[in-house]
């Protein structure tokens, strides 16, 4: 689509994640057992013919920016358009980081003037789902909107996490409440917009000049603009997901490994690109028992695997056994470990006879909001010495050696 251009809000650090986001942003994420969290807007974009893509970056963006690149693997290393990574910048007055969703567009509104594009496509990068744009664009052009808001029902229980509209029968919406405490519908925002260039440009230059502005779609530029009564409700009714908890960036995943996922990553018509290292095929050992899972290149399996994801380069020794948990790369576990709802980030090493996520439940004594079921976590590059019993809830921050044991609910 010539006339498009699409922004992908890839800032944010996801404090939610806790320890997942320590080192790196939450876009960065791995996912899957092969991918990163923003693969799968990126591949939305090039599955919908959307060339001109502007992703902006700003809170520990190294891996991210490592990560894209070029944008070979999405093709996107081209000279008309491709992928261009929009960090903060200082300009002669001053220099400041993004100040709200909306601040960050408007600071790069240059770049989208240079492709005087007719639309604009605002999405986030943390969001598990496959949606053809082309869809929504429809839409936008079939109600004349100056704005389009993509959206999905939720449960009432979950409806404050969101932002909630309300909408007339034409799903023009009348009202719209930022994470509302008392929700006047259940109709979601997905973070996902299309907005009328020349019209959302001078209203982003207007939120601006506003010192009372928290210069936010949710909270300043969608209530504000609804008055126009020309922006509507696109109806989406596929796969979507917020993987923004510990528990649903858990079961997300593990939701990969049923026979039937509810998210298809194997569909041919709307491949999902990434960019990973080549690494051998997996090896698993005579024997070994895997069911369930999703195992990717470079793995060695000598031990027994269920109902798990484990990405590229992961080693699980002899005798060791790993149920309902999340592996990232380059993780190497020991021989005779016992590894239970559990999530290990990448690069982490686990020696011989450990046990993680035994015992009882314990509310988390780090954050209750954040650690708050059974999972355990295990930061990056962190090294778990031989014999150490890890409980249930528990927290491995990065780079930390772990020598003793946690009881549920502890942390390091």
């Amino acid at each position: 689509m010539k006339n498009v251009v699409a922004l992908i809000l890839a800032g944010g650090q996801g404090t939610r994640l806790g320890v997942l986001t320590e080192k790196i942003a939450k876009p960065a994420v791995q996912f899957g057992g092969k991918y990163r969290l923003i693969d799968f807007t990126l591949s939305n974009c090039v599955n919908s013919g959307i060339y001109k893509i502007g992703v902006l970056t700003q809170y520990k963006p190294h891996l991210l920016n490592q990560h894209i690149g070029i944008g070979k693997p999405w093709d996107l290393d081209r000279k008309d358009g491709g992928v261009t990574i929009l960090q903060p910048y200082y300009t002669e007055k001053k220099g400041v980081w993004y100040n709200g969703t909306a601040d960050a567009v408007y600071r790069n509104i240059e770049f989208v003037d240079d492709y005087n594009p007719e639309y604009v496509v605002i999405l986030s990068g943390d969001h598990i789902y496959s949606m053809d744009y082309n869809e929504l664009l429809d839409y936008h052009k079939a109600k004349s909107a100056l704005a389009t808001v993509a959206c999905m029902e939720v449960p009432l229980s979950e409806a404050s996490r969101f932002g909630i509209m309300v909408t007339d029968l034409e799903n023009r919406i009348i009202e719209f409440q930022e994470k509302p405490k008392q929700p006047k519908s259940t109709l979601a925002s997905l973070g996902i917009y299309v907005f009328q260039w020349s019209f959302i440009r001078e209203v982003l230059i207007e939120d601006a000049k506003n010192d009372q502005s928290s210069h936010d779609f949710g909270k300043d530029i969608i209530p504000k603009i609804i008055q126009t009564e020309r922006v509507f409700a696109f109806p989406f009714d596929g796969y979507w997901k917020d993987v923004g908890t510990i528990y649903s960036y858990w079961e997300s995943n593990l939701e990969l490994t049923r026979p039937i996922p509810p998210f298809n990553i194997h569909d041919e018509n709307w491949r999902i690109y990434t960019h990973s290292k080549e690494m051998p095929p997996a090896y698993i050992a005579d024997s070994t028992k895997v069911k369930n899972s999703l195992i990717s290149e470079g793995c060695e399996i000598y031990g027994a695997v269920s109902n798990s994801v484990l990405a590229q380069g992961v080693e699980i020794g002899k005798g060791s056994v790993v149920k309902n948990s999340v592996i990232m790369s380059n993780v190497r576990i020991g021989e005779n470990c016992y590894i239970e709802n559990a999530i290990i980030a990448e690069n982490v090493v686990i020696g011989d006879f450990v046990k993680i996520g035994v015992g009882e439940f314990a509310e988390s004594k780090l954050n209750k909001k954040v650690y708050n079921s059974e999972i355990t976590v295990i930061g990056m590059d962190s090294i778990i010495e031989s014999k150490v019993e890890i409980g249930k809830n528990c927290v491995v921050g990065i780079d930390k050696i772990v020598n003793k044991n946690l009881n549920s609910g502890e942390y390091i």
